[in-house]
C-alpha cells in the first residue's frame, strides 16, 4: 500500500515540545509533523546518557499527546533514520514519499542547526515557512534592537528592563520592595543546622530501558551515569509536578542558598545535596516543555500566597534567572554567532585532565561537583561557575574543550544557553561581552560558599606548601599572567594592590608553585 499524501511536512526538533505553540491549536489531516531521533543529534559532542535519553523519552510523550489531540504525527527513533547520515537527507526523503508540497519549521535555538535548515530551505523546489519557537519573553527581531554585536553588555541594565515591559515584580513602575536586586541576600552557606530544612527532592521513574538498549544498538557513545529509570521530567505533567513541589518546598529558601554547596549533607538513605533548593526545572525549559512565563507566574502565585513563608529574596533570585539572565545569554549568543563560538581571549590552550571524566581528583570541591554531574547529568549554577569553571578559567583550559564537556554532560545544555555561560561568564574568553570581570577565584570563596574543603586532601590556608591548595597559587598566577587585561578594572583593583604588597621573592615561589601544578594536572 503507498503511503498517505499529504500537503505540509512540519519539522519538530527534540527542544521544540511546546504544546502551546500556534500550530497545535487546529488540527489538520493535511499536515504531517515529523519528530526524529537522528545520529547526527547524537554524536557532535559526547552527551550524558541521562541528557539522550531524557530528549528522546520527551520526544516520544510529545509524540503521542499530539496523536491523542488529533494530529498526524511521525515518531521516528534511531531504528527509522539509520539510512539517512544527515536531516537534510532524511526530509528529502519524507518529501518524496508523502508528496509534500510545502515544508514548515520552527527556528531551531542552535546556529548549527538554524543555518543547516535555512539552507537546506534554499535548495528544495517547494515553498517553504519558518516560524518562531513562540516560547521566549523576547522575538527575534526584540533581540536584535537590545543586543549589538561584539558589544559590552551587562545584565543588570537588561534585567531591569526586562521587568518593566513584561510588568513582573513590579508595583506602579516600581520594583515590589523597592529594590531590583537582593543578590546579597543569596549567597549564604548551609550550615549543619540547616541540613534538615532541605527537601528530599521529587524524583520520577520513567522507564528508559528500550531507549538505551537502541543507543547501544546504533553504538552511540555516551558518559556518565546510565539508569533504567530517568528521574528527570519527560512529559507535561511531570514538569508541572516539579514545578509546583519547587514552589511549594524550595522556593521559601531558593534564594537564600542559591549558591551553597555541601557534601555533608547525604547519608545511606537519602541524596539531597545535589538538589538542595533548586527548581530543577531547566531541562523542561529548554526542551520547552515549560514556557518561562508559566515557571515565573506559578512561583510569583506562591510568593503572593505565602508572604509569611517567601519573601521577595527568595522570588526576585529566581525570576532574575529566568527573566533576566536567561534571555540575556540568549541575546549574547545570536547577536555574536558564529564569531563568538572562536573567541579566546586569554589564549588559553591546555588541555582538560582525563578526571573531568570520572572525578577522581584529590580535590575535594572539583570530585563532588564533577561526580555529582556524572551521576545526575546536573549541578548548579555555582557548581559549574565557580567550581568546574573557575578551575578551568585558572588553569587555562582551551574554550573548545571547555565548550564541549559542558554541552555534553549536562541535561539542560543547549548551545544557546551553554556557550555564553561557559565561555563567556565561566571562562571570559569573549574578553568582557558577557561578564564585567572575569569569574576567578582562590579556594577562599569555595570554603566561604561550601562545605567542600573540609576533610580535602589540601589545605584551603596554604598557598606553597606540598599540600596547598592548588586553586590558591593558580589564581594568583592568573591574576598575574593577566595583570595587562585586569589591572584597570575596578572589581579587581583591589586584589592587584594585594598581589603587589608582596616581595618579588614571595611571589616567585607563588608562581613556580603555580607552574609546577600547571605542568601536570592529571595528578591533581
Amino acid at each position: 500500500m503507498p503511503p498517505l499524501t499529504a500537503d505540509r511536512l512540519r519539522l519538530i526538533l527534540g527542544d521544540q515540545l511546546n504544546a502551546s505553540h500556534s500550530w497545535f491549536q487546529h488540527t489538520d489531516p493535511q499536515t504531517i509533523y515529523v519528530i526524529a531521533e537522528m545520529h547526527q543529534e547524537t554524536a557532535y559532542v559526547k552527551h550524558h546518557s541521562q541528557k539522550v535519553c531524557a530528549f528522546f523519552a520527551a520526544m516520544t510523550q510529545f509524540a503521542t499527546a499530539l496523536e491523542s489531540a488529533g494530529h498526524r504525527v511521525m515518531h521516528l527513533t534511531l531504528d527509522d533514520t539509520k539510512p539517512f547520515e544527515r536531516i537534510n537527507d532524511l526530509l528529502n526523503h519524507l518529501i518524496a514519499e508523502h508528496h509534500i508540497t510545502h515544508f514548515e519549521y520552527q527556528l531551531p535555538d542552535e546556529y548549527r542547526l538554524r543555518s543547516t535548515l535555512a539552507r537546506y530551505c534554499l535548495s528544495l523546489s517547494i515553498s517553504s515557512q519558518v516560524y518562531e519557537s513562540e516560547h521566549f519573553f523576547l522575538s527575534e527581531s526584540h533581540i536584535e534592537k537590545e543586543f549589538k554585536p561584539n558589544h559590552h553588555h551587562r545584565m543588570e541594565p537588561f534585567y531591569r528592563k526586562m521587568r518593566k515591559r513584561f510588568n513582573i515584580l513590579m508595583e506602579e513602575g516600581e520594583p515590589v520592595a523597592g529594590k531590583w536586586n537582593f543578590d546579597s541576600a543569596n549567597q549564604n552557606k548551609l550550615k549543619p543546622s540547616e541540613f534538615e530544612s532541605v527537601p528530599t527532592p521529587l524524583l520520577f521513574a520513567n522507564d528508559v530501558t528500550d531507549i538505551l538498549k537502541r543507543l547501544e544498538r546504533h553504538n552511540v557513545t555516551m558518559i556518565g551515569q546510565a539508569n533504567n529509570q530517568l528521574l528527570w521530567p519527560v512529559n507535561r505533567q511531570q514538569a508541572n509536578e516539579l514545578l509546583v513541589f519547587f514552589c511549594r518546598y524550595c522556593l521559601p529558601l531558593f534564594g537564600k542558598f542559591q549558591d551553597a554547596m555541601t557534601c555533608k549533607l547525604d547519608d545511606m538513605l537519602t541524596q539531597k545535596q545535589w538538589s538542595l533548593f533548586h527548581s530543577r526545572l531547566s531541562f523542561a525549559l529548554n526542551a520547552k516543555i515549560l514556557s518561562p512565563m508559566q515557571v515565573i507566574d506559578a512561583a510569583i502565585t506562591e510568593f503572593n500566597q505565602r508572604p509569611d513563608a517567601i519573601d521577595i529574596a527568595q522570588i526576585e533570585g529566581f525570576v532574575r534567572q529566568i527573566l533576566g539572565w536567561r534571555e540575556f545569554v540568549r541575546g549574547i549568543y545570536w547577536r555574536n554567532m558564529p564569531d563568538y563560538q572562536n573567541l579566546n581571549k586569554l589564549e588559553a590552550s591546555l588541555s582538560l585532565p582525563s578526571w573531568f571524566w570520572t572525578g577522581k581528583t584529590k580535590m575535594n570541591c572539583m570530585h563532588h561537583a564533577i561526580q555529582q554531574s556524572l551521576d545526575f547529568a546536573y549541578a548548579h549554577h555555582i557548581q559549574r561557575l565557580m567550581i568546574t569553571g573557575n578551575f578551568c578559567l585558572l588553569t587555562g583550559i582551551k574554550p573548545d574543550e571547555v565548550d564541549e564537556w559542558y554541552l555534553g554532560i549536562y541535561i539542560d545544555a543547549i548551545e544557546w544557553v551553554e556557550m555564553p555561560n561557559t565561555r563567556g561568564m565561566s571562562q571570559f574568553a569573549d574578553g568582557g561581552i558577557v561578564a564585567s570581570k572575569a569569574y576567578a577565584a582562590s579556594g577562599n570563596y569555595v570554603n566561604k560558599m561550601s562545605d567542600y574543603c573540609s576533610g580535602c586532601h589540601y589545605n584551603v590556608k596554604q598557598i606553597i606548601e606540598p599540600k596547598a591548595c592548588p586553586l590558591n597559587a593558580l589564581y594568583w598566577h592568573f591574576m598575574h599572567t593577566h595583570i595587562e587585561q585586569f589591572n584597570n578594572n575596578p572589581r579587581t583593583r583591589m586584589v592587584y594592590a594585594n598581589w603587589q604588597k608582596k616581595s618579588e621573592e614571595q611571589q616567585q615561589v607563588i608562581l613556580d608553585r603555580a607552574e609546577k601544578l600547571l605542568s601536570d594536572l592529571e595528578k591533581l
